[in-house]
């Protein structure tokens, strides 16, 4: 290869860079990032706090600016270790949070069990769905003060509660697994 072809491919290659760079970082910038995740002991009850910053893909935030509900899950398991046989499931718990779009008011609704709240943005709706404080996850009496605990925290989008002709098709594409797990020492 003559040197007049080695630059020109590397002139090209250095070209196309930046535009592979930004795009691993929209890429990377989608999903879930857990801002805070902490575990602690208060009258007797363990309590968990999360806060989660949702980024998410183009088709799920399509969806929902057409109007589709969607659902986030958060899920906490708490166990106790044992050398001897599997570890031993203490607690689990789980929060759902609705996030939809109402068109004739222009809000955002998230809706937490009974309780319906209304939003402005998508950002903020959002922000409301992706955290929680004081959250049960147990009693301390569970705990057994000898061994060691941990607690399995998810949170994520639950696309089986999305309407069925999206479940078909949401299977095979990527965008929709949004999700993060941690597993948190507990002391």
């Amino acid at each position: 290869m003559r040197p007049s072809q080695v630059r020109r491919k590397l002139s090209f290659g250095l070209a196309l860079l930046p535009l592979a760079l930004a795009a691993a970082v929209a890429v990377r910038a989608q999903g879930v990032d857990l801002a805070a995740l902490t575990a602690y002991r208060l009258d007797g009850e363990l309590l968990l706090d999360f806060d989660a910053r949702l980024t998410l893909p183009g088709s799920v935030e399509d969806a929902l600016q057409r109007g589709v509900p969607v659902y986030f899950v958060a899920q906490a398991t708490l166990y106790r270790h044992r050398w001897y046989w599997r570890d031993e499931r203490v607690a689990r718990v789980q929060r759902s949070w609705r996030v939809a779009y109402q068109p004739l008011t222009s809000n955002w609704r998230v809706g937490f069990g009974g309780f319906n709240q209304s939003y402005p943005t998508l950002g903020e709706a959002l922000a409301a769905a992706s955290r929680s404080t004081g959250w049960k996850v147990a009693d301390t009496a569970q705990l057994d003060g000898d061994s060691r605990h941990y607690l399995d925290f998810t949170y994520r989008l639950d696309t089986s509660q999305l309407p069925s002709p999206l479940q078909l098709g949401v299977g095979s594409q990527a965008d929709w697994s949004v999700g993060i797990e941690r597993t948190l020492r507990i002391d």
